[in-house]
């Protein structure tokens, strides 16, 4: 049977996030949690969800689109590209044609030397005083994988920011990695919001929301989901 992300499920993730908050990022966390659990089709239901509470002017729903968009692009580096690629083909679907991209957001003039550079950066923000010994790690097991982290992960796709902001992206990575049931970057990510800017209330509302999206879409883990930490090293 076909998984169906209906309007009472959405309201119910929608509600999760505190209502003090001045952006609710939800519709983000829940798109990406689908498609990372293997449901690209409940993708568009969140969008057509989210696009028909947004009455104003073409430019904000520009902005929806986009960020629906490129939340499913920097997700794919966690939980698959297959599974972005069909996610934004079913999104794409159901796209009004004065919402779509015809060209690059991103600039692929800049040179790799500048995305590394920027990569380190985010990495480093990202990652705080634990940024060297995950680099360490990274660097260890294959040196290209690395590079690749840097220059391609948190330079080219993560460190893009005009559409996701840097806490934004940390919550597409946060719920890409625990509809993936990988613990270990789970924590790396669920600190990195913290340091990204989100109060503990928020980066908890948004663990949540990740857990009962992917739950919802028949995910199971196998020994269950990291707390929020109370404190980053």
């Amino acid at each position: 049977m076909t998984f169906k992300a209906n309007a009472t499920l959405l309201s119910h993730l929608k509600s999760i996030y505190p209502s003090s908050s001045a952006i609710n990022p939800w519709y983000i966390v829940s798109a990406v949690a689908f498609s990372a659990s293997n449901e690209p089709e409940a993708v568009p239901e969140v969008f057509n969800y989210v696009l028909s509470e947004v009455t104003g002017k073409h430019e904000e729903r520009l902005l929806v689109a986009r960020k629906f968009r490129d939340a499913l692009l920097k997700s794919g580096l966690t939980s698959g590209y297959s599974k972005a690629i069909n996610s934004l083909a079913a999104l794409h679907a159901v796209m009004p044609p004065e919402l779509l991209d015809t060209k690059m957001l991103r600039d692929p003039s800049i040179p790799l030397q500048d995305y590394e550079q920027n990569g380190r950066a985010f990495f480093r923000a990202t990652y705080g005083n634990t940024a060297d010994s995950v680099q360490t790690l990274l660097d260890t097991i294959y040196p290209d994988m690395g590079y690749f982290s840097n220059t391609i992960g948190y330079g080219y796709t993560y460190g893009f920011t005009d559409i996701l902001s840097p806490l934004e992206t940390s919550y597409v990575l946060v719920a890409s990695l625990i509809a993936s049931d990988t613990p270990l970057q789970i924590n790396w990510h669920l600190d990195g919001a913290r340091r990204n800017g989100a109060t503990l209330e928020e980066v908890k509302a948004v663990r949540q929301i990740a857990i009962e999206a992917a739950s919802a879409a028949g995910v199971r883990w196998k020994a269950g989901v990291p707390e929020v930490r109370e404190s980053q090293d």
